[in-house]
């Protein structure tokens, strides 16, 4: 998906505010990813945000990409970034037809928050919302640092998480179900995949809601995106169900190219790295 330049303004006639349209960096404030940071996360409060359009539009969430740039005085940028903002939607815009079984095994720690969530009470519904957001920046900030192949989170401010926009400059990866990979890289793609998920349980995680619509394709490499409702597989009652899906999601896409997997081997592989520690 291409996006135009966005860049026409004076700063003569907007001495005090950024472009029309356009915003101060919210850097400041922001709960910010892990160190050390890649070389291309802009942290100077004076860099300016456009909002390119929309990338990706969801039931919990809407995903736009945004340039953030640190102007040189003149109408050219000294320096940009593209991120890709996910922008949760409010409890009262959002649909929680998967919460309950997610939700399982997590905690918090007031009472009266956990019968708000069960019940699903509007301000329920709002606790619920904000734990999608910061559930998926704590999910994605612990996978990156354990070296898989997720976009970097670069911040976390209310209901918006920006994140490492995976693709080149303006123009976002392709969703591995919209590809067609050449018989000769499906088997390192697969590899790629089976990796990532041994990793996954080896911490006694799956990430819940995997398919070839949430795993992207980067020339060769794999990056596996959106992570809120990533699952305990041991303290979630329902974790073995959800691995399982994951697994089955994953191989038949392959087996559809072409490519022999054993499923069940995978699985019983996935099966016995996530109990080991027990």
């Amino acid at each position: 998906m291409q996006f135009q330049e966005h860049l026409s303004f004076s700063f003569d006639s907007l001495p005090d505010a950024p472009p029309e349209g356009e915003r101060w960096s919210s850097w400041d404030g922001a709960t910010h990813g892990p160190k050390p940071r890649p070389d291309w996360v802009i942290t100077a409060l004076g860099a300016v945000e456009s909002d390119l359009g929309v990338l990706k539009t969801g039931k919990e969430a809407d995903v736009h990409i945004v340039r953030r740039w640190l102007p040189d005085g003149t109408t050219r940028p000294a320096v940009d970034s593209f991120l890709a903002a996910k922008r949760y939607r409010t409890g009262e815009h959002r649909m929680f037809h998967r919460d309950a079984g997610y939700h399982e095994g997590r905690r918090v720690r007031r009472s009266r928050e956990m019968r708000a969530m069960a019940r699903r009470t509007e301000f329920g519904k709002e606790l619920l919302s904000g734990q999608w957001a910061v559930a998926e920046f704590e999910a994605l900030s612990t996978l990156w640092e354990m070296g898989l192949p997720v976009p970097y989170p670069v911040q976390l401010s209310d209901r918006e998480m920006l994140m490492e926009l995976i693709g080149e400059p303006g123009e976002a990866a392709p969703r591995l179900a919209q590809t067609r990979p050449t018989a000769d890289l499906l088997p390192e793609l697969f590899e790629q995949l089976r990796t990532s998920m041994v990793t996954l349980a080896r911490r006694g995680w799956t990430h819940g809601d995997l398919s070839p619509y949430n795993v992207l394709l980067h020339g060769e490499r794999l990056v596996i995106i959106d992570w809120p409702q990533i699952v305990d597989i041991i303290g979630n009652p329902r974790g073995f169900e959800f691995l399982e899906r994951d697994v089955t999601n994953m191989c038949r896409w392959f087996v559809s190219k072409g490519l022999d997997v054993d499923e069940g081997e995978l699985l019983g592989d996935l099966v016995a790295e996530a109990t080991s520690r027990w």
